[in-house]
C-alpha cells in the first residue's frame, strides 16, 4: 500500500470513529416505536378471529356466515391441547351442534337455535365486526348477530363482546357478555328450556365417563347425579388432557345476570351449561334489552374449591363492560 493510500484510509477511520462517538444513546432506528400488545385479536382469513397472548394463540372464533351460530375453537390449555372438542365423541351427527364453546337457545319466540337440522331450526348470523382491541392486559372482540327464524326473519339482534386475558400459572379467561334486543317490531320471549345460553363441550378425555375426569360446584357437589341442574355461582369440569398432565375450564354465572345463581345443565360425558330460562321464560322488547355475562376460567391441573371460588370473586367484582362500539354514539 502507497503512503498516501495509508494515510487516506487512516483518515477514514479516524472519521468514522468521531462520528461514531456524537450519536446520542436515544438515536434508534425505530425512535417512537411502541411496545407491542401482550395481547392481540388477529382478524384472520375465512371469517375467523385468534385471540393471542405473545403470539401463541389461546382461542378462535369462527362466526361464517355459513355456519349455524358462531363459536370459539380452540380452547388451548397451557399444554397446547384444546380443553375442548366439535361435536359428541359418541354421536357426533345427533349432536353435530355442540361447538366447542357456542351462544345458543332451543326457545326464541318458539325458533330452536339449538338444533343444527330441521324445519324448526334457527340460524344466528354473524353481521359485521363493532371493534378490535388490544392492550397488555386483554384483547376484546365487539360484534353484532342476527338471529334468523327458518324464513329469514330476525327475530333477535344480539351483541357479543369476548375478552380474553391471561392469568398466573399458564391460565386465562374468556369473558362473554351479550345483549340480547327485540327488533323495533316488537318483543321476543326466551321459552323455558334448559338449553341456553351458553354451552361448552369439553375434550373427550377431561368427561368423567371417558377419562375419569370430575365435575365440582360451589356448592361442593360433584359429578352429574349431584350437580345436574342445581343452581351454583360456578361449576368446574376439569380432567386429563395428556401424559399425566390435567386441566379444565370453570364456567361461572355473573351475580347481576336474571336468576343467579343460576341451574347447571352438567352431563359425565363431557357437557356443561348453564341454564337461563329453566323455571320462567324471559321477554324482551324494544326498550327492555337482556343484559348478560359469562366467564370461563381456562387452568391447569385439578384446583380445589377454595381457588375456583376465589376465580369466581375476581370475576364478581368487575364492572360490567360497554356493549357499544367506539364509533357508535
Amino acid at each position: 500500500m502507497r503512503y498516501r493510500d495509508f494515510l487516506t484510509a487512516m483518515y477514514g477511520i479516524v472519521v468514522t470513529m468521531a462520528m461514531a462517538a456524537t450519536v446520542r444513546a436515544d438515536d434508534t432506528p425505530l425512535p417512537d416505536a411502541r411496545p407491542v400488545p401482550a395481547m392481540q385479536v388477529l382478524p384472520m382469513p375465512y371469517d375467523q378471529a385468534s385471540f393471542e397472548h405473545f403470539g401463541r394463540e389461546l382461542t378462535r372464533y369462527h362466526f361464517g356466515a355459513n355456519l349455524r351460530r358462531p363459536f370459539w375453537y380452540p380452547i388451548i390449555g397451557q399444554d397446547n391441547c384444546s380443553l375442548t372438542r366439535m361435536g359428541h365423541p359418541h354421536d357426533p351427527v345427533g349432536h353435530s351442534h355442540h361447538n366447542s364453546v357456542w351462544i345458543s337457545h332451543m326457545n326464541v319466540s318458539g325458533v330452536d337455535f339449538w338444533v343444527d337440522h330441521g324445519p324448526n331450526a334457527g340460524q344466528i348470523v354473524h353481521q359485521r365486526v363493532l371493534q378490535y382491541d388490544d392492550s397488555p392486559t386483554a384483547a376484546t372482540m365487539l360484534s353484532l348477530n342476527a338471529w334468523n327464524d327458518p324464513q329469514g326473519k330476525t327475530l333477535m339482534f344480539e351483541r357479543r363482546r369476548a375478552t380474553v386475558t391471561p392469568n398466573d400459572g399458564g391460565s386465562w379467561r374468556l369473558t362473554i357478555d351479550l345483549q340480547f334486543e327485540a327488533p323495533s317490531s316488537g318483543q321476543v320471549t326466551l321459552g323455558q328450556t334448559p338449553f341456553g345460553p351458553i354451552g361448552v363441550r369439553m375434550a373427550k378425555t377431561i368427561g368423567v365417563n371417558d377419562g375419569g375426569g370430575r365435575i365440582l360446584n360451589s356448592a361442593g357437589q360433584r359429578n352429574e347425579p349431584d350437580v345436574f341442574r342445581k343452581p351454583a355461582r360456578w361449576v368446574d369440569y376439569s380432567g386429563p388432557i395428556a401424559a399425566e398432565q390435567t386441566a379444565g375450564i370453570m364456567l361461572m354465572d355473573h351475580p347481576k345476570n336474571p336468576g343467579h345463581p343460576t341451574p347447571f345443565h352438567v352431563r359425565n360425558d363431557g357437557w356443561m351449561g348453564v341454564c337461563l330460562t329453566l323455571n320462567d321464560p324471559i321477554t324482551i322488547t324494544p326498550d327492555k334489552p337482556l343484559r348478560l355475562r359469562y366467564g370461563l376460567w381456562i387452568h391447569p391441573n385439578v384446583p380445589e374449591t377454595a381457588k375456583l371460588d376465589q376465580q369466581w370473586q375476581a370475576f364478581a367484582r368487575e364492572e360490567l363492560a360497554t356493549m357499544k362500539g367506539p364509533r357508535e354514539k
